[in-house]
């Protein structure tokens, strides 16, 4: 919701006479379990081994001022991984050699210069590596005070000429950004199109296409240059900070991944009614308009699971209420009892707030008696005008500032209510000489030199409140910026106030695709744009909304000129969305696995092309261009659906070369073979491919997540005599309490394999709790034509054949006990 845009500042570098290390000289060495200390005359360089093929280095050179980290996990959450760790080190004059498992650092001496190798080869090399300078020197628009005070830490690594860089977060410019120039400040663009260089959620670091992640751990304003000033040369640089950073070794991207979110974090599990959809709007003014909301997605019979409230529930008005933090009982009498009806329902209620208080507001001279606000030179509270009004910004890294602060969620947990909404974290206005007391190292920060992690600080408090006092509750926290790592926090991001244009509907895939590389995998869009217009387009809206089927979060979210609810926009609207909305529920266990894979191991909803060109599809060699593989016409949504958005009017056909192997629409099971395709397109939906051979499970109609059990399941299979095995493991918990931590879960393995004129498909409960209910499974068999009978040991099935369709159908029970059913054919 951002008007104002006044915090638009470039960053820049200036750097001369750069020497490899800063100019450091190793004279001693020491090893400490997983941690190499290089003794240099320059200061101390620490390398730790923080995870399998995780190196992270920092630069402790005197006179720098170093600030904590925020990338790396808490210690607890790596001690499981850590301790089967043991590096070793090998001295060879020169150099010094730092392994463990397959990867190794190369620490030349004099001076100090590293070189990343992974099982043999190089991955990554520093070109001078540290360096110090006074940043912005070169740019005069950069006032930065730290950058007066002191000089500031950057560094500079070598790119091979071949390097794809997928790189800094939140931005529109294409997949490859080498040859871009990054500010790395968070700030909002608003009513943004087709191509953005700054936004949100700045990421100070990028994964190559050399199998390798390099993240800085550095909180500041700064600079990412990705061989735009040098030819392949990368430079980080910042005005203060840290000067550290993480590298990520792999031999392919999903591993990577892998390694990377272990590191800096997993993706704690939201509640299973996340993805179901959310009611949102800018905004329900009253509770007469919510209740009215509700009550029209139910007589429409279309499913939704939450509503959101945005800043109308403290204040009548935009301006002149932000920081009340309370029901405004003129247009919410009985708030508490609204998010009570709406839970009876199974509809959740979420709270929007921000971590400003206004000095007009009641709450302001509490928190500024408390020292809660972020504060000047004098210890003075910050005042400031912005477009909301004069306030204060709530200090987040202080104790102070978080004990202000939490008791204000914890009232609304005390209300029923299921999440938080996060919005202006930016901070969106963050004066320069505001300063906080980091109170976790006991450290004065100004703004600038902590901006980029204010919003996950700010995710860290309401995860940490939530875990402290609500034990047994999952996060849901919405925020608009965050920092590297903010996953670990349970943070859903959204890529900010587009505009309602085909260049923005565009955009999304991009921006999706880049977070979920770097770990932030809920990344998604306001559905329809955000942006007050007068002119309503249903075909982008309808586009829009069938396309946020396949992405994390599905929340139609818009300025109410013109309402984002489809159940407003008439009979053709609804129909057609409540399908794009029966796709996504039908899916949950798809879906719900998904979001246990990134769980697990970091994986990505939304996944890019080349990102599956490793070695679970081929491409055909036409296919193999650069212009292919970093297209956005088309990415995976998991491992077995391909997703080609309509992102354009009037599209009849889309144009695309699929790989190789049998392909099917997922709505008609036309086959298609991998090469280059025309897909039809028809109103009713996007284009969505199946691969052959997989095996996807489906839930029944539901109208909100609370009718899913699990215990009901239709298991599709899409036939492919190409594909000899195949099998999909399903994850089933609770999906609202945190048993899954203390192994509360359960995996279901449904595998199909070839065998001459038979398929045996089979059902095992391969780890977890034992069932307390037997299952009812429905195999429907995609491309069946020649399946003559289902047999359960002995027992012949009855089948249910569809010769328009050519799918069969069989139902069954599983109770546990693993089973094999045998499907013979007619060859």
């Amino acid at each position: 919701m951002n008007k104002n845009t006044d915090n638009l500042i470039e960053t820049g570098g200036s750097c001369r006479n750069i020497s490899p290390g800063g100019g450091a000289v190793m004279q001693a060495f020491r090893l400490s379990g997983r941690q190499l200390v290089l003794l240099t005359d320059r200061g101390e360089i620490s390398l730790e081994f923080v995870g399998r093929d995780n190196i992270y280095v920092h630069y402790r050179l005197n006179g720098q001022k170093q600030l904590p980290g925020y990338l790396l996990a808490e210690q607890d959450l790596l001690d499981c991984e850590l301790t089967s760790l043991a590096p070793r080190v090998s001295d060879r004059n020169a150099e010094l050699v730092f392994s463990c498992d397959n990867s190794s650092v190369i620490i030349q001496k004099q001076p100090v210069r590293l070189v990343f190798v992974y099982r043999g080869k190089t991955l990554l090399e520093e070109e001078a590596g540290y360096f110090e300078s006074v940043f912005g020197a070169s740019n005069p628009l950069i006032p930065s005070p730290a950058a007066s005070a002191e000089k500031s830490p950057g560094f500079r690594f070598k790119l091979k000429p071949e390097e794809k860089l997928f790189a800094g977060g939140q931005r529109v410019l294409g997949m490859d950004r080498r040859g871009h120039k990054l500010a790395l400040y968070n700030q909002t663009h608003f009513g943004y199109e087709d191509r953005v260089e700054q936004m949100n959620f700045g990421l100070p670091g990028l994964m190559s296409s050399g199998k390798y992640i390099l993240m800085f751990d550095n909180s500041a304003r700064g600079e990412l240059d990705l061989a735009a000033s040098e030819q392949d040369v990368l430079q980080f640089h910042a005005c203060g900070g840290r000067s550290a950073y993480l590298v990520s070794l792999a031999d392919n991207y999903p591993a990577l991944c892998e390694r990377y979110t272990l590191a800096t974090g997993r993706q704690p599990l939201p509640p299973v009614w996340a993805f179901g959809n959310i009611a949102s709007r800018f905004g329900y003014r009253s509770e007469a308009q919510g209740r009215e909301v509700v009550a029209e997605y139910r007589r429409q019979q279309m499913p939704l699971d939450a509503i959101i409230f945005d800043l109308f529930w403290f204040g009548a008005d935009v301006q002149g209420h932000m920081g009340n933090l309370d029901w405004d009982r003129d247009t919410f009498a009985t708030g508490e009892q609204m998010v009570a009806d709406f839970a009876e329902l199974g509809i959740n209620t979420i709270l929007i707030s921000e971590p400003y208080v206004l000095t007009s507001c009641d709450n302001w001279q509490p928190g500024a008696a408390a020292h809660a606000f972020a504060r000047d030179k004098d210890g003075e509270p910050v005042t400031f005008d912005f477009f909301f009004g004069n306030g204060s910004l709530v200090d987040v890294f202080s104790e102070a500032g978080q004990n202000w602060f939490w008791p204000f969620y914890q009232k609304q947990l005390d209300w029923g209510i299921a999440g938080f909404w996060g919005d202006l974290g930016e901070p969106e206005a963050h004066p320069g000489h505001a300063c906080h007391m980091i109170s976790a190292a006991n450290q004065i920060a100004v703004a600038d030199e902590v901006h980029n992690v204010y919003g996950h600080q700010w995710a860290r408090l309401l995860y940490q409140g939530l875990s402290q006092n609500n034990k047994d509750r999952r996060p849901f926290i919405m925020m608009r910026s965050g920092f590297a790592g903010s996953q670990r926090y349970g943070m859903l991001p959204w890529t900010g106030d587009v505009g309602r244009t085909w260049g923005s509907l565009k955009a999304q895939v991009e921006l999706s695709l880049q977070m979920g590389l770097l770990g932030l995998a809920y990344t998604h869009s306001d559905l329809g744009g955000f942006i007050e217009t007068d002119h309503f387009d249903v075909e982008l809206y309808v586009r829009w909304l069938q396309y946020g089927a396949f992405q994390p979060v599905y929340r139609p979210h818009a300025h109410d000129s013109v309402v984002p609810e489809p159940v407003f926009h008439g009979e053709q609207v609804a129909e057609k969305v409540k399908a794009a909305l029966s796709w996504r529920y039908r899916l949950l266990p798809y879906n719900y696995t998904l979001a246990y894979e990134n769980h697990s191991r970091g994986m990505p909803f939304m996944r890019p092309v080349f990102f599956a060109a490793v070695d679970e599809v081929k491409f055909a060699d036409s296919c193999l261009s650069d212009d292919y593989l970093l297209d956005t016409k088309a990415y995976f949504w998991g491992p077995s659906l391909l997703v080609m958005p309509v992102t354009a009017p009037g599209v009849s056909g889309l144009d695309y070369c699929l790989p190789e192997g049998n392909w099917f629409d997922y709505f008609s099971d036309t086959l298609y073979t991998g090469g280059s395709q025309t897909i039809p397109v028809n109103e009713q939906q996007i284009p969505v491919l199946v691969r052959g051979g997989a095996i996807i499970p489906h839930a029944p109609d539901m109208q909100n997540t609370r009718e899913y059990s699990g215990d009901e399941l239709f298991i599709h299979y899409w036939f492919d005599a190409a594909v000899n095995q195949s099998g999909f493991q399903l994850y089933q918990d609770d999906g609202l309490s945190l048993g899954y931590q203390q192994g509360q879960y359960r995996l279901l393995d449904f595998n199909a394999g070839i065998s001459e004129n038979r398929i045996l498909f089979s059902v095992e409960l391969s780890a977890g709790a034992p069932l307390t209910q037997d299952k009812a499974l429905t195999l429907v068999i995609h491309n069946a034509g020649d399946i003559r009978r289902v047999c359960l040991g002995e027992k012949i099935l009855n089948c249910h054949y569809q010769e328009a369709s050519g799918q069969l159908s069989v139902e069954f029970v599983f109770d546990g006990s693993p089973l094999v059913l045998t499907l013979e054919r007619q060859l």
